[in-house]
């Protein structure tokens, strides 16, 4: 597409499987790597993420080219996979069907990656 430019800024939600605390605080910051990694991966940028014990929110802008719906599997696979691999939980480790995903200004990019660094 040449000559487009857009500004889609996606705020995405998501829990644990039964909205469990299983996201240990020792292993965040290399989730929140990994997650980053899937995101660069897709030719998405990533605001900010932060995980919860039960839950996961970040800020990312997207191209037109990719559906939501592809970005949010794709970033739930692959970190499930890596907390499975990495033995970060007792027992299997899974995300609950389903997300949440809400869109933002640009003038509200800020506030919201505030809001997401500061979950604790």
């Amino acid at each position: 597409m040449a000559n487009t430019y857009t500004q889609i800024y996606i705020q995405i939600v998501f829990t644990v499987k039964g909205r469990q605390s299983l996201i240990m605080k020792a292993y965040r910051e290399e989730l929140h790597r990994f997650i980053a990694g899937i995101v660069k991966n897709r030719d998405q940028k990533l605001f900010a993420v932060f995980a919860m014990p039960d839950h996961i929110h970040m800020l990312v802008s997207i191209s037109p080219t990719i559906l939501i719906s592809e970005l949010v599997r794709d970033i739930k696979a692959g970190s499930s996979k890596f907390i499975n691999e990495k033995g970060c939980t007792h027992g299997k480790f899974n995300w609950q069907e389903g997300y949440g995903a809400f869109s933002y200004s640009k003038s509200h990019v800020d506030s919201v990656v505030k809001y997401i660094l500061n979950q604790e």
